[in-house]
């Protein structure tokens, strides 16, 4: 399915936390969606901005100098600025309050490290998270633990979240957010009705796909972008009203999505949900499910990041200061299915920090010239280049 356009919206109606830090969130995460839709085009791609912006904002809480600006003027806020902790823990509780919605924050600390004390309190203040401690000098069991806590906290849908060989013995934290929601449709659609149909892909061929039907008045609206591109918005349901989806397709078939997702940012998703009106409509959906497994440091680089895995410029003192750290990935694996009951979907996201003292490979694996050196007269006795090593 890959012209569609899907975003999962939740929404809070009558709360007293402030908008300021979601909206920041919402438009740094998709400002990170839109960079890596740009890397995808023709692909399905489901993120979690929310899982996004945990672990980073994790990470803001040790960031020091540079790093922490950094952080700030990309993301848009810092967790360190006062009262931002207790936003964030507010926005938390709010979202695990919801039916269906489970989220949690952990934090994984290798046992020889002893962090700051302000850091830890501000995992608790913001996250409501205390640090547990793992062995990272058994990489492999290590990464067993993480991913039994991933699983649980994702209903099981992501069993095996790290891969082997993604932590080391130079690890020293994993800044971990998950996510699972599992929502029941207002109004469900009739598995009877549902039936074999084309989709247009963006490509330009066509495939038959199972398309849900049903026919009921939903929130919907007609939009142009500032191209000129026509295109609209239908609001989904899901029980209980405080969460919905919103689907979001061009009128023409072969108009690519970056024509819309360029447009995206919590001001415009605002703008729809107070232009749209109640419309009696069919509504035609195909049953989809989308597995996206990615790590964003090429993405986050991209949107200006890049400083927070710079060995030589990372600056998370914040944490501890026995030795430099430097994040070294940021991981997100994201599963999302649709059917005629509803939506599940579930995210893991993990900041990976390692020592920046860690013993960096030199593999020569590539053709290489050498010399050999008579140091205190400066005097090369051979030199050559290499570009087929053989043994004799």
């Amino acid at each position: 399915m890959q012209s569609l356009c899907v975003l999962l919206i939740l929404t809070f109606y009558g709360s007293a936390l402030g908008h300021s830090l979601q909206e920041h969130q919402t438009d740094f995460g998709l400002q990170v969606f839109l960079e890596a839709a740009h890397s995808h085009p023709d692909q399905n791609l489901a993120l979690s901005p929310y899982g996004i912006s945990s672990v980073l904002g994790m990470a803001q809480l040790g960031a020091y100098g540079s790093t922490l600006q950094t952080l700030k003027d990309h993301m848009g806020y810092s967790l360190q600025d006062r009262g931002m902790p207790r936003k964030q823990r507010l926005l938390q509780r709010e979202l695990h309050s919801e039916r269906g919605v489970e989220v949690a924050s952990g934090v994984m600390v290798d046992r020889k490290v002893i962090l700051e004390k302000p850091f830890r309190r501000s995992l608790t203040k913001a996250f409501q998270s205390m640090p547990h401690q793992v062995d990272f000098g058994q990489p492999e069991t290590a990464t067993q633990v993480i991913n039994s806590w991933m699983s649980d906290r994702t209903g099981g849908m992501i069993p095996n979240f790290l891969p082997s060989g993604v932590l080391s013995e130079q690890t020293r934290l994993v800044l971990l957010n998950g996510l699972h929601f599992h929502g029941l449709w207002k109004m469900p659609f009739d598995p009877k009705l549902t039936e074999e149909m084309l989709f247009y892909q963006a490509n330009g061929s066509a495939i038959s796909v199972p398309m849900m039907r049903t026919t009921q008045k939903f929130n919907y609206g007609e939009f142009i972008t500032e191209d000129g591109v026509d295109y609209d918005v239908i609001e989904v349901p899901y029980e209980g009203d405080s969460l919905s989806m919103l689907l979001v397709s061009s009128f023409e078939r072969d108009m690519p999505l970056s024509a819309l997702t360029k447009e995206l940012s919590s001001s415009k998703l605002q703008e729809w949900r107070e232009q749209l009106r109640n419309v009696n409509r069919q509504l035609v959906l195909p049953r989809f499910s989308i597995d996206t497994d990615i790590d964003l440091k090429s993405t986050l680089n991209k949107v200006g990041l890049g400083n927070i895995f710079n060995p030589t410029k990372a600056d998370f003192s914040r944490i501890t200061t026995e030795e430099p750290l430097c994040i070294s990935n940021v991981l997100q694996r994201v599963k999302i299915k649709v059917n005629e009951e509803g939506t599940e979907g579930s995210s893991a996201t993990a900041a990976i920090i390692y020592s920046r003292m860690a013993v960096e490979d030199h593999t020569l694996d590539r053709p290489f010239l050498f010399l050999i050196q008579h140091k205190p007269t400066g005097t090369v006795l051979f030199m050559g280049q290499v570009n087929q090593p053989q043994s004799h």
